[in-house]
């Protein structure tokens, strides 16, 4: 027995594994398709847990469980068919928990929903259908009474973005800041440090609530059956409690970018109203049971904080280093930084036109 078996072994009976094959191309866990004996089609997946990106697995998993949990007993009560294509299910190891530790590293079981595929594409069709789906997926947990942990801890907090970019300032390890591009960046990003942190103080006012909220919103974290019809929600690590701006503005900061996040040419930046408007309709039906009045009305507040927001980290990175997100050359960084920027500048000018609304 190869150690994949030996470690499903612990979910499933190992005299029925047929064979055990790579799926897909995360970015963060590795995962594999289980083969059974006499099936055709894939029945479980297997999934490493990275746990240098998530490091409390434990609360990782409890998140998870009470999220799913929740969604399948509304759906259990609301009568819908075929419950198990329409929310993940992870089985639980001989363990008792959803999950294993063998060695120093962590593994999880979950049900394969066949006769589903993902998208990539981002169209107006797909991006009200993010929109609707996203939308519908916090109106389902807006009442879930069970506390779910943040299992990254500031993850996008705006104050906090900015503190780590004054901290990277202050050591300037590679001398970064003698450079009088640099030094413009750092004077922009602080001019509207304050603007850009409404969120965080409307908080601390006790006007504005953080909701569970997936907090990586992207086309390809929905399963779609054969029709195009959205099936689930999936890749749910980063559930915690955020503001709503969360699944809002991040999925706009990358779906709306006519541009590639890291694009040398800046005149390739644009911020797609198509997407923004597709976008927009599908979260508002999908949230219009809960969304307050201050929720709605800074919505384009969020389409501007995202890309503000990963300027600051790209740009903080840029000045120490390097040492976070993986770079192809040199200036990488700061390239990606200047990209940001350039959609962040996009996104206010239509906002202070009255385009976003």
């Amino acid at each position: 027995m190869n150690a994949l078996n030996a470690i499903t072994a612990h979910f499933v009976n190992p005299e029925l594994i047929d064979a055990i094959l790579p799926l897909g191309n995360g970015l963060i866990n590795d995962t594999y398709k289980i083969m059974m004996k006499g099936e055709e089609k894939p029945k479980y997946v297997l999934q490493h847990i990275n746990d240098k990106v998530f490091t409390n697995v434990e609360m990782l998993q409890r998140n998870i469980e009470r999220v799913t949990d929740h969604i399948r007993r509304k759906y259990e009560a609301a009568g819908l068919s075929d419950i198990n294509r329409r929310v993940l299910h992870f089985l639980k190891a001989d363990t008792g928990k959803t999950y294993i530790k063998e060695g120093e590293e962590y593994w999880r079981v979950m049900d394969f929903i066949t006769d589903s595929v993902t998208q990539d594409a981002v169209t107006p069709q797909s991006a009200y259908d993010a929109g609707r789906s996203f939308g519908d997926f916090e109106s389902l947990l807006a009442d879930l009474k069970e506390p779910i942990g943040e299992i990254i801890p500031n993850f996008h907090n705006i104050e906090f973005r900015l503190k780590q970019l004054d901290e990277a300032i202050s050591a300037d390890p590679l001398g970064r800041m003698k450079d009088v591009e640099v030094q413009d960046y750092v004077k922009k990003i602080k001019e509207l440090a304050y603007e850009m942190s409404l969120g965080e103080r409307l908080y601390r006012e006790g006007k504005l609530p953080k909701r569970i909220c997936h907090c990586d919103t992207k086309v390809n974290n929905m399963l779609f059956d054969k029709e195009g019809n959205v099936l689930c929600i999936i890749d749910l690590d980063t559930i915690m409690p955020s503001f709503v701006f969360s699944d809002f503005g991040d999925f706009l900061r990358s779906a709306a970018n006519t541009g590639a996040e890291d694009d040398p040419d800046l005149g390739n930046i644009h911020f797609n109203m198509d997407i923004y408007h597709a976008f927009l309709d599908g979260y508002l039906e999908g949230t219009k049971t809960f969304l307050l009045p201050i929720e709605r009305e800074n919505l384009p507040y969020a389409a501007k904080l995202f890309p503000y927001m990963q300027a600051v980290r790209f740009f903080a990175d840029y000045i120490n280093g390097d040492t976070y997100y993986k770079i192809q050359y040199p200036e990488h960084n700061m390239v990606r930084t200047r990209a940001q920027w350039r959609l962040f500048e996009s996104v206010k000018r239509k906002t202070e036109n009255g385009e976003l609304q």
